[in-house]
């Protein structure tokens, strides 16, 4: 079982860290829509919001893996 510094398997760990991400990407996103549509070019607010719908799809898959790996032995606490 490989563990890292955290106590808790690899997989927990990848798993938050890229639904972290996605949200904070998400919420960035929003305000690259307002940039873009405040200097008029609706074709590339249109791209961010594609990308913040990606992110909060990535996100939303990560914690639905989590919410399955919770209370099994997978991808849990490594102190066993």
């Amino acid at each position: 079982m490989a563990t890292g510094e955290t106590g808790f398997e690899d997989v927990y760990y990848d798993l938050i860290s890229v639904q972290y991400h996605s949200l904070k990407a998400g919420h960035d996103y929003g305000q690259y829509v307002r940039d873009a549509e405040n200097a008029g070019l609706d074709d590339v607010a249109g791209f961010f919001r594609e990308v913040m719908e990606q992110d909060s799809a990535r996100a939303k898959r990560c914690h639905e893996f989590l919410g399955r790996l919770q209370g099994t032995d997978q991808g849990g606490p490594a102190t066993r």
